[in-house]
């Protein structure tokens, strides 16, 4: 018998702690659900794990994405719904206007629907935008919803308009002169005779090319004339002023009927004419169509690389009046030749458009497509990537009730380990 050594104590007490290690990590994994909580516990099988989750991960977000372009898609669908029923309007216009049995004033008229459908078809594709991103504008030199109005901007120079358009805002504004009660019919009509030379108009003008137009608000009698005279109304006044002869004046009896001549006259070009009021002055204020962009081109990254693979491109052409070429649509006059020829330019918008929505709806519909690929390769990839990570609780469990009973009986082999010394004791009394 020895007492420096135990050994049957250090066995037990070298066998105690083996077990105790094993449980920790038995806990250690049924604690967290894990089998690989760190690098030493299978350096491949984390290796192999940590791709698999850079690939699920980088999956789910394209997933994201390709939803994300769907969404986009449906947005510029949606838009370009509405432009499909607005020309689907301006067609049935324009076969009505066709007919011989219209007049001019109601050719005017329908005229009138007609270039609020195009500046409201110009409107949504200025307007309509995904995220920040404008959809149906286009792209100017690479850079998506850039505007430009080179064409209406010299169209205005070489008509000697007088307008010249901001660069940035394709806006223009012309201050109208005020006529106070001081010029005569007779001396815009030169031709007229009796009432019109002892009539006074008032109002406004504006000289745009080498056309003044002016506004007669209202009229009064010249003080020089006789008691018994009568002057012309509003409505006589505008008609004796037309009616002279002289090509570079037009007289009309309200502010609307005159800005809407100034657009048709002008219509290719010039979006809307509004009037607007500036401290004392009167002002005018032009809007013009932008030049055609080229299409704008949206890339869907659908991958977790970074190879041109996982790339699906996305091409929307601008929607805009001119970009659809009904910019400057004309339906007016005395015949039905005007609307007889716009019936055509319509039909060519409407195929523009049906073949843009076309093209959406494929692209939605192999994203569709795409988003089911990806969302089946990440649910196999996260079977795969369980497998090497994930704990088997019920085998794990196995594990951990066989350490507890080791460690349970080691400890009471040490304890008995280390009474088997104290025989010595009875040898020494």
């Amino acid at each position: 018998m020895v007492v420096q050594h135990n050994l049957t104590a250090m066995n037990s007490n070298r066998m105690l702690g083996i077990t105790t290690g094993a449980q920790a990590k038995a806990t250690e994994k049924l604690s967290s659900g894990y089998k690989i909580n760190r690098a030493a516990d299978d350096a491949a099988g984390l290796a192999i794990s940590e791709k698999m989750r850079k690939q699920i991960r980088g999956l789910t977000q394209a997933s994201a994405n390709a939803q994300d372009g769907i969404s986009a898609v449906q947005t510029a669908e949606g838009a370009l719904t509405e432009v499909h029923d607005m020309l689907q309007r301006m067609n049935e216009l324009a076969v009505k206007a066709a007919n011989g049995t219209m007049s001019e004033s109601d050719r005017a008229a329908i005229q009138s629907e007609v270039d609020q459908l195009v500046t409201e078809i110009d409107r949504v594709s200025n307007t309509t935008k995904f995220n920040e991103t404008y959809l149906l504008k286009g792209s100017n030199g690479g850079t998506a919803g850039k505007l430009t109005y080179k064409l209406a901007t010299a169209a205005m120079t070489a008509a000697n308009s007088g307008i010249t358009f901001d660069a940035k805002t394709g806006t223009a504004s012309k201050a109208m002169a005020t006529i106070s009660n001081t010029t005569k019919v007779s001396t815009l009509a030169t031709s007229a005779t009796g009432a019109a030379t002892i009539t006074k108009i008032a109002g406004k003008s504006v000289k745009i090319g080498t056309i003044t137009y002016y506004f007669v608000s209202n009229t009064t009698k010249d003080t020089t004339a006789a008691a018994s005279a009568t002057k012309l109304s509003v409505n006589a006044a505008v008609k004796a002023i037309n009616e002279s002869g002289n090509n570079t004046i037009r007289a009309f009896s309200s502010m609307d009927a005159m800005m809407a001549e100034i657009k048709h006259k002008y219509g290719e070009d010039i979006k809307t004419v509004t009037s607007y009021t500036e401290g004392s002055t009167v002002k005018l204020k032009f809007e013009a169509f932008a030049d055609v962009n080229d299409a704008i081109d949206l890339s869907l990254h659908v991958g977790a690389d970074s190879s041109d693979d996982n790339k699906i491109a996305m091409n929307i052409a601008q929607m805009s009046a001119r970009g659809l070429g009904v910019n400057g649509l004309d339906l007016s006059g005395d015949n039905d030749k005007k609307a007889t020829a716009a019936i055509d330019v319509i039909a060519d918008a409407l195929q523009k458009v049906s073949d843009q929505r076309a093209t959406l709806g494929a692209i939605q519909n192999r994203l569709e497509h795409t988003i089911a690929n990806l969302d089946n390769v990440v649910e196999n990839t996260t079977a795969a990537e369980s497998q090497i990570r994930d704990t088997d609780m019920a085998t794990q469990m196995v594990t951990y009730s066989n350490n507890q009973i080791l460690a349970q009986a080691g400890q009471a082999m040490l304890a008995q380990s280390n009474q088997s010394n104290q025989g010595v004791l009875s040898l020494l009394g």
